[in-house]
């Protein structure tokens, strides 16, 4: 049994990156070309942007003298501002997400790259391991989990973790150095970039994992850094959530569902709705045979942890998949399975078998979870709505690669001077307002700007949130501690 991620049930990407065959770099007036690069027309949703094709190379595994080198490929917006500032390079999340595609994807970021161009130039980076930067090959282990008959929470960890030893013994025979996919390689790629640039500092401007790499760079590389910009912050020792905050996140949600008397009547008690859910399951899991598009059925036992996979995705944007979520435990408690079948019918859950990317794969077990922190996870798992399930596969890889591990000196806070501004969502589902705070703790120049309402993919939730970004960017001092946002309707249409 495989699952497929939230992304690929809310967002779809078009690809829309088109070569310039007719675009001149000769003109002093046109923005300096750097080594590897190449003009291009990038397209998105109708707009056309001239824009440069870029790559630097930088070695797999720093530690071992001859690491084989490997490519890290960006997309370059030139600056558009009359006093170009340092450059602006996007962080995304994930972790292996291709920030390539981020800026590429229609209705989504790509406004707010261009509006960034005003400060610098404004680059979408594929960090090492993800998209156009990615040369390893997918692992597909031995390994399946049972679709068809009842399985246990340890069982399938146990099965995960077989996986993932096959896995880093394929990625070995092929020549993937799996030490060397870290967040703190991907810190000194990002330096390596700045030089590329010949600039002497940059400005980051991350979300989720990409505030991660983001906060990683304070802790390595701060002198190098000229501002930074994050939203939905991930601190170094957050990789794995913990389950009581889900929780707490499912209280607030509560509260902003009592502000509509529809959604209020249709879900009084969320968090008994889950429960009452998962109970029904854990005692009869549901028969499902689900049609494929040739014909056949898809034979599917459903079970508590499916759900709970499935709502671990779904949580993150109020405005986006709650309503879905909040509708989906609404019609099993009912005992109707139209929407779970609807859902199902996309493909979210097959009986392939356990797969792994090497980047996402790594960068997660590298960075790893303290030992106090992890005890606490494992007790709260126990009660907690969503289980372990918000993070999976971790903790459940956690050490399952020996040596990969980046240990607690670099899971202790960062502590830095630069600039930082930090953009927090009220309704993010999965990096929680408490546990922002406690990443950023030790920034001492550090401005957090609430918005109400908002959850995880917050960037273009308003265009207040645009001219905070920009204000900061400035230079000027930020006055805004909160944009408020209109709450969309809870209750699924």
């Amino acid at each position: 049994m495989k699952f497929r991620y939230l992304s690929t049930i809310i967002i779809t990407i078009t690809t829309l990156l088109l070569s310039c065959t007719h675009c001149s770099i000769a003109s002093a007036s046109q923005p300096q070309v750097f080594a590897n690069e190449k003009s291009i027309i990038f397209e998105n949703d109708g707009q056309k942007v001239a824009a440069y094709e870029g790559s630097i190379q930088v070695p797999e595994n720093r530690v071992k003298p001859n690491s084989r080198l490997i490519p890290v490929k960006y997309i370059r917006f030139p600056a558009t501002g009359k006093q170009k500032g340092s450059p602006i390079i996007y962080l995304s999340g994930g972790p292996g997400v291709s920030g390539i595609q981020t800026a590429r994807q229609p209705n989504f970021r790509f406004p707010l790259f261009m509006a960034l161009r005003e400060f610098g130039d404004v680059i979408a980076l594929d960090q090492r391991g993800t998209g156009a930067s990615d040369i390893t090959p997918e692992c597909v282990s031995g390994q399946k989990v049972p679709t068809t008959t009842v399985f246990t929470d340890s069982e399938v960890d146990l099965l995960y973790k077989k996986a993932a030893a096959e896995c880093v013994e394929f990625w070995t025979k092929k020549g993937v150095d799996v030490w060397g996919y870290t967040t703190k390689e991907s810190v000194f790629d990002l330096n390596d970039l700045r030089q590329h640039f010949n600039a002497d500092k940059m400005t980051l401007w991350g979300i989720s994992y990409g505030s991660h790499l983001a906060l990683a760079s304070l802790k390595y590389i701060d002198q190098h850094i000229d501002k930074v910009v994050i939203a939905s912050a991930e601190g170094l020792d957050q990789t794995v959530k913990y389950p009581a905050r889900t929780d707490e996140y499912f209280d607030r949600l509560q509260q902003a569902i009592n502000q509509q008397p529809a959604a209020a009547k249709a879900y009084p008690d969320i968090k008994q709705l889950i429960r009452r859910v998962h109970a029904k399951l854990e005692q009869q899991p549901l028969a499902l045979s689900i049609p494929q598009e040739d014909g056949s059925e898809f034979k599917l036992l459903f079970q508590r942890s499916h759900l709970q996979g499935f709502a671990s995705a779904m949580i993150s944007d109020p405005d986006r998949a709650v309503p879905m979520f909040l509708s989906l435990y609404h019609t099993l408690d009912q005992g109707n399975t139209d929407l779970l079948m609807a859902i199902l019918k996309q493909g979210y859950i097959t009986d392939d078998a356990i797969s792994f990317r090497v980047m996402p794969f790594a960068m997660d077990i590298a960075s790893g979870i303290t030992e106090q922190r992890l005890a606490l996870v494992n007790q709260q798992a126990k009660t907690a709505l969503l289980g372990k399930a918000l993070n999976f596969p971790m903790p459940q890889l956690n050490k399952a690669v020996a040596g990969l591990d980046l240990g607690d000196e670099f899971r202790a806070l960062p502590r830095s001077k630069v600039p930082t501004l930090l953009l927090t969502g009220t309704l993010d589902g999965r990096t929680y307002i408490q546990s922002q705070q406690e990443a950023t703790a030790g920034l001492t120049n550090l401005t957090q700007v609430m918005v109400v309402n908002a959850g995880h993919n917050l960037f273009m939730s308003s265009p207040k949130v645009t001219e905070v970004i920009k204000d900061f960017l400035k230079g000027e001092k930020v006055s805004t501690e909160e944009i408020q946002l209109e709450l969309k309707p809870l209750l699924a249409n």
